[in-house]
């Protein structure tokens, strides 16, 4: 799906407002004496902004607007390197409000409903844009933020709460807490939109069925609005994204060259509207893929199917590389494990070893399970790991993002 002439349109402003603000990327543009594109081969010639760039340019360096019409800013939750500062104009946020709406709206929430918010506030830009977007759809917003379980399950039982915002492993710990404590008949929640980190398919079910709820994922980064620039509705088929204030594009993370519809690669994406600071051909690192056609629902927006992982997160193993997502998947082939599970990779002796830590919710030995999953990751990835199963409940639970992947060679 190329970029249309409205969309090249819109380019063009955020190229003059660049320019004139001499940010990075203003500089970037001059250099190559660029002042505006006029078609989808000139646009897609335009240069890719990355992270590094973001973080050359703290503190203030991405701010495009006027000072004066800056009224709010946020950081990414980055833990390494310099963080990356996001202003934004009122326009911004009401923006990024209506966005989030449409999200709510997809997933078939109302004003109506009861919005239990779980991530955090403050610079991290997830509590207040779930926030933002239920009181612009006029629902009742309950601005928890993380943490405190038992008051969150006290909220949820006394106000009555229809949905759940929350990372998916926080989710599926409100899970476990709810069924461990027996008061799924006193919870109401009908709802939960789950985003900020990759989750599996065992995960969701597990979580789905424990509460009872529709889960719908979220999509977003800081430096892109933050989260509610996509969403799934109820067929499941892909996150619609908002290309009226965005346009997305996925590319080969090693080439740089532009994919098709359909093919699993790097998702860039470009801001259409935004004032505070405007971001073109901006990489990701999050993979996934843009699906082709329209979806069952008759929205007209384009879909990005789930975030499958993200071009850092690979490791290198005896010379082999390799992707958590490729563990999650074969890890799903054996119905007897939990959705948990967590990789650790260690240097000894002159060699790498990786050990694969799961849980298992039957009546099953445990010997036996782990040699099965330690040959069926030799088959598959090319090396053979060290199981160890634990019992559900073992591995370490959080309230935000759980760490699947501890690499204790560089620490």
């Amino acid at each position: 799906m190329r970029i249309s002439d409205e969309q090249l349109a819109l380019v063009n402003g955020r190229i003059k407002a660049l320019i004139e603000a001499d940010g990075f990327y203003g500089k970037k543009l001059k250099e190559k004496g660029i002042s505006g594109v006029s078609s989808a081969e000139e646009f897609e010639a335009l240069p890719f902004s990355e992270k590094s760039d973001l973080r050359d340019a703290y503190p203030l360096g991405l701010m495009t607007a006027p000072e004066e019409d800056i009224v709010r800013i946020h950081s990414s939750s980055g833990t390494t390197g310099l963080p990356v500062i996001i202003p934004y104009t009122a326009k911004d946020v009401d923006d990024w409000a209506t966005m989030f709406t449409r999200c709510y709206e997809t997933a078939g929430i109302t004003n109506k409903d009861r919005i239990q918010i779980t991530p955090g506030y403050g610079l991290w830009t997830a509590g207040i844009g779930f926030q933002a977007g239920a009181e612009k759809l006029g629902a009742m917003a309950i601005p928890m933020g993380p943490g405190n379980t038992e008051k969150q399950l006290q909220m949820m039982q006394d106000l009555g709460s229809t949905v759940i915002c929350a990372t998916s492993s926080y989710a599926l710990l409100l899970a476990e807490e709810i069924q461990k404590r027996g008061i799924k008949d006193k919870i109401k929640l009908k709802k939960g939109v789950i985003g900020s980190e990759r989750w599996g398919e065992k995960m969701r079910k597990r979580i789905s069925e424990e509460l009872g709820i529709e889960l719908y994922d979220i999509y977003g980064l800081t430096e892109i609005y933050g989260p509610g620039i996509g969403v799934n509705c109820k067929y499941n088929s892909g996150m619609h994204y908002w290309d009226d204030f965005i346009y997305i594009e996925i590319i080969d993370p090693n080439t740089g060259k532009i994919l098709p519809d359909g093919e699993i690669g790097e998702i860039v994406i470009t801001t259409l509207v935004k004032e505070g600071a405007p971001l073109i051909r901006y990489r990701t690192h999050d993979l996934s893929r843009i699906i082709p056609g329209t979806c069952e629902c008759g929205r007209s927006y384009p879909r990005l199917d789930v975030i499958m992982g993200r071009t850092d997160d690979m490791m290198k193993i005896k010379g082999v590389n390799v992707f958590p997502a490729q563990i999650e998947e074969i890890l799903r082939e054996f119905p007897a494990l939990s959705s948990e599970y967590q990789i650790r990779i260690s240097h000894v002796d002159g060699k790498d070893t990786m050990r694969i830590y799961v849980e298992t919710t039957g009546d099953v030995d445990f010997i036996k399970l782990a040699d099965e999953i330690a040959g069926a990751v030799k088959s598959k990835i090319g090396f053979t790991p060290i199981v160890k199963v634990v019992e559900v409940g073992v591995l370490p639970r959080s309230e935000k993002k759980t760490k699947r992947v501890i690499d204790e060679r560089y620490e």
